[in-house]
């Protein structure tokens, strides 16, 4: 078994390279499930229906000019491509690109710590999941 260690995940949001800013990141898939349970039966019965799924990232707030916050607070509300690499950027290494929903950018800002963001993404539409050139 290989482990992989997170510090060299690579995520790219509408081409803008946020690497640098996130300490976390996250990818969901997921299916709808429609219940076929028929009279007579004692027990449920599944069949998958359409993919879905959410990504979400943060990290320290930057107040840098090509920050998450210039960066993220303007996409809010539109379809832009996530890029994410969790083994890090080579060749032969997995890539996962999908359209998503910029839905919601958060900043929270703890009394006794560093200010923070976050941003929650609905996928809209099918992953592609390549490895690297």
């Amino acid at each position: 078994m290989a482990f992989v260690h997170a510090k060299d995940t690579f995520i790219s949001l509408a081409g803008n390279d946020l690497s640098a800013f996130c300490n976390t990141s996250e990818l969901t898939r997921k299916a709808d499930k429609h219940d076929l349970t028929t009279y007579g039966k004692d027990d449920h019965v599944y069949g998958g229906g359409l993919g879905d799924g959410e990504a979400s990232m943060g990290g320290i707030y930057d107040n840098t000019a090509a920050g998450p916050r210039d960066i993220i607070e303007p996409l809010v509300g539109t379809v832009v491509t996530l890029i994410r690499r969790p083994e890090g950027t080579g060749s032969g290494l997995p890539q996962d690109s999908v359209s998503v929903l910029v839905e919601e950018y958060v900043e929270t800002a703890p009394v006794a710590d560093y200010v923070t963001w976050s941003v929650k993404l609905q996928l809209s539409d099918a992953v592609t999941s390549t490895n690297q050139a």
